[in-house]
């Protein structure tokens, strides 16, 4: 069975989506979607390759809780960057955890 090729470009000339970026942005989702361990191990890639990319903000990109991310990546071995280095990156920290305890309705 030979699939059909379908590039991002096909579905903007159908007036399907506005930008081939919407395209990826959607399909990337739900791959994410059905695919949790992907999510998961890119989250924890992009924490060991990505100095910039807090504790926090790895558990968000994981779709885990902040304890969750610190347990798996200390099961993987790998170092945890604890702590923010600036008063900019620790609002952020809080604003991701404000979002995620939205999300999930935790008072």
């Amino acid at each position: 069975m030979q699939l059909l090729s379908i590039k991002p470009q096909d579905l903007v000339v159908a007036n399907l989506y506005p930008t081939e970026e919407a395209v990826l942005q959607d399909a990337l989702r739900y791959l994410f979607q059905y695919r949790p361990n992907l999510q998961l191990n890119f989250a924890v890639y992009r924490y060991q390759h990505d100095e910039e990319l807090t504790l926090a903000k790895a558990a968000n990109l994981a779709g885990v809780s902040f304890e969750q991310m610190k347990e798996i990546l200390t099961q993987r071995g790998v170092p945890l960057r604890l702590g923010p280095t600036s008063v900019a990156e620790a609002q952020a920290e809080i604003e991701i955890m404000e979002r995620w305890f939205d999300e999930k309705n935790i008072d």
